[in-house]
């Protein structure tokens, strides 16, 4: 089991040459929601992590630093 670490979000966006702005026009999600996801005040849902990722053309799984959580097992 994984729980959600910090928001890779500006570096995704650096590396995709964007700018907050720029993805906020590219997915009609207002600028100052991605800025709080910038800034880890919220956790993108699962929809919206959806659009961003297509937006940067990359994985969900790139726009957080995914935690391992002690005791979880697999299942097998």
């Amino acid at each position: 089991m994984f729980k959600i670490g910090k928001c890779l979000l500006a570096d995704r966006l650096k590396k995709a040459d964007l700018t907050q702005i720029e993805l906020s026009e590219m997915t009609k999600i207002p600028k100052s929601t991605i800025s709080e996801y910038v800034n880890n005040k919220h956790t993108m849902s699962l929809i919206t992590a959806k659009s961003i990722a297509y937006a940067l053309n990359c994985s969900i799984d790139d726009l957080y630093e995914w935690k391992s959580v002690r005791g979880a097992k697999s299942r097998k």
